[in-house]
């Protein structure tokens, strides 16, 4: 089949990949345009970018797709029979979605209904959920509301990592989007059930700010999921202090000292190990990477003879 390829981060390329390894032929890829990226904030493709035109694959870069006339006569000069879609990143006008026979697919990291929008792998992780998935679906009007094509699920690991379970994701929704396609006149469609529809909204810089009242499980799940992207933030002496690696503290492991006492953000320990922040209901987070305000990535135990921060000290304020 003759495919456009929408996509833009890391997570398309096993899609875009999987398509020509198939033997479909990708006539375009529409992606987002460059952005500033690295600390010179030098203007940077996309990967799917990179990769499209590593393959000899036509590219294009419209800012604002929906009101872009000369990207949708691009598009549709191309003739392509479907449309493939992928993290994008940009809603799509429904004048692209309808006119190829075969309309548009979408390739969404979560079984939906639930979590529909930007970031479903992040709030998976964020709520703990034990299971996972990925579903194809033919676009229409709504934010990932239209019918199912397919759909398989996955367990989530045990502290599994937003990253890790979105690299999974992104290679078994290629996998699941070829077989797809190669049913595709043969799939009655399945409306999904709005009433067990969950949202997974974009997440934004605040949304990474550790509040220490919370069990240290919440701290965990928060670091798991956005550690790497926004980034999961505390704070020490009035400046920023980005959490990189940690893992909460089996109580049995080291009990608490007058745990009821404790106010939630206080170091309790201090050693090769890392730091052992108070969260509550008495429970409490081990900080092992970090990386202070204007500084790169260390040890928690190095930042700590840096700063010479001692128990009894409250992070977070």
């Amino acid at each position: 089949m003759k495919v456009v390829f929408f996509g833009s981060p890391t997570a398309a390329i096993p899609s875009l990949r999987a398509l020509l390894d198939a033997g479909h032929a990708v006539v375009l890829v529409v992606t987002q345009p460059d952005k500033p990226a690295g600390r010179g904030r030098k203007l940077a493709p996309s990967a799917v970018k990179a990769f499209a035109l590593g393959r000899g694959i036509p590219v294009i870069e419209p800012p604002r797709i929906r009101t872009d006339e000369t990207a949708l006569e691009r598009i549709r000069t191309d003739g392509p029979d479907v449309n493939v879609v992928v993290a994008y990143g940009q809603i799509i006008p429904r004048a692209v979605h309808f006119f190829p026979p075969h309309h548009s697919v979408n390739v969404h990291f979560s079984l939906l209904p639930r979590y529909r929008g930007a970031a479903p792998v992040q709030w998976t992780v964020l709520n703990g959920d034990a299971e996972s998935g990925v579903t194809i679906i033919e676009l229409n009007d709504r934010m990932d509301e239209g019918d199912i094509l397919a759909q398989r699920r996955v367990a989530v690991g045990p502290r599994e990592s937003a990253p890790a379970l979105e690299a999974r994701l992104a290679a078994l929704g290629a996998e699941l989007l070829v077989s797809t396609l190669a049913r595709i006149g043969e799939i009655t469609p399945i409306k999904q059930d709005d009433a067990l529809a969950t949202l997974a909204p974009k997440i934004r810089k605040e949304d990474g700010r550790v509040f220490w009242a919370e069990k240290a499980a919440a701290v965990d799940r928060k670091v798991l999921a956005l550690a790497e992207r926004p980034g999961v933030f505390t704070a020490y002496k009035g400046k920023r202090v980005n959490i990189v690696r940690g893992r909460a503290v089996e109580s049995a492991e080291c009990p608490l000292p007058d745990a009821a006492a404790v106010v939630p953000g206080t170091v309790l320990r201090i050693g090769k190990t890392g730091l052992e922040v108070a969260c509550g209901a008495a429970t409490s987070y081990l900080i092992e990477e970090l990386r202070p305000e204007g500084k790169g990535v260390m040890s928690a135990h190095a930042f700590s003879l840096g700063t010479k921060i001692a128990p009894g000290e409250v992070m977070g304020i």
